[in-house]
């Protein structure tokens, strides 16, 4: 029988590090459409649409697929009744292991019910060599030493490294999370860090230095990153910003129409930034509102911003830039 995945209606998707393609791909999944029909439906190929379930049955957001069906055989010579009676009692517990399955509480669930009461050095132990659903209910582990053991068993994936980027709560499991380029390098994970009020600033850096200035940016206003992730990323953007050539420096003011000036206060721009914002027309009434409330904006750009005809038709504008500390 072709599977019809079901997702799980106790488990709440927000609350699972899932990225685009894998949250549009449950939302699509009522347990009425199998396999062939939802990679018609989804564009995916069946090959690829398999391994995205897998990852979201680790995830414990999709029911198992059921054991496959097999062949009956045989039938052998009638058994003694004794015999009878333990046949039928274990033809039972295999008839009811989807349902079993489908009851199956989340991962975390697991670990704290069935997992966690174990001493600390048993569970390292464990989490090694650890096959599913138990390896991916280590990775809400809380000991360091436990998230390791998980990083170093040879069954490990992305799905486990969102995991426990997504809920491990110390920067040492997340800095051993850090060390795994493969993992780091995985959009998901990088995205439930961002989510993780312990990620270590140490990480942060490293992760993000080299990004461009309009990405680290993004994190330090997103909503969805909490504040003390955000302030990282204030202190990154401002020390990179010193550093970066003035086409990355115009781009990140030009696209941002300025926003990104408030976290820029008490630095400067360099002539080459200057002049690159000295050759563009302004049209953008925000933009001109920023540049004329930073006060180091240079004063060739004042210059060249009161020579646009959006700041002659608006009197605000004018008074503003003419009342800026490098005005002429």
């Amino acid at each position: 029988m072709t599977w019809r995945p079901v997702p799980r209606a106790e488990v709440d998707a927000r609350s699972l590090p899932l990225d685009p393609k894998q949250g549009y791909l449950l939302s699509r999944l009522d347990g009425t459409l199998d396999i062939p029909t939802l990679a018609a439906l989804t564009g995916l190929g069946q090959d690829q649409l398999t391994g995205m379930l897998r990852d979201l049955v680790a995830l414990g957001a999709v029911v198992p697929e059921p054991p496959a069906a097999r062949p009956r055989p045989t039938p052998p010579p009638p058994p003694r009744e004794s015999e009878a009676e333990e046949a039928e009692g274990g033809e039972e517990a295999e008839e009811d292991t989807p349902t079993a399955a489908a009851r199956t509480a989340t991962h975390r669930q697991l670990f704290e019910h069935q997992l966690h009461p174990k001493p600390v050095d048993e569970r390292v132990a464990l989490a090694r060599i650890a096959v599913e659903p138990e390896l991916s209910a280590w990775c809400f582990d809380p000991t360091a030493e436990v998230i390791r053991s998980v990083l170093e068993n040879p069954r490990v994936g992305p799905v486990h490294a969102r995991l426990i980027a997504a809920h491990h709560r110390t920067t040492a499991g997340l800095e051993a999370l850090g060390g795994r380029a493969g993992f780091t390098n995985d959009a998901g994970v990088r995205r439930a860090l961002l989510q993780n009020p312990l990620l270590p600033a140490s990480l942060y850096r490293r992760l993000w230095s080299s990004r461009r200035l309009a990405e680290q940016y993004l994190v330090a206003t997103s909503r969805d990153a909490p504040e003390q992730v955000r302030a990282m990323a204030r202190d990154l953007l401002r020390a990179s910003f010193t550093q970066r050539t003035g086409e990355e420096k115009a781009e990140l003011i030009l696209t941002t129409e300025g926003r990104c000036l408030a976290s820029l206060v008490g630095l400067t721009l360099d002539g080459h930034a200057t002049a690159l914002l000295c050759r563009r027309t302004y049209v953008s009434t925000l933009l001109i509102q920023n540049l004329g409330r930073w006060s180091a904006t240079p004063p060739q750009l004042i210059a060249h911003l009161r020579r646009q005809d959006a700041v002659k038709r608006n009197a605000p504008l004018r008074q503003l830039l003419e009342r800026h500390p490098n005005a002429s």
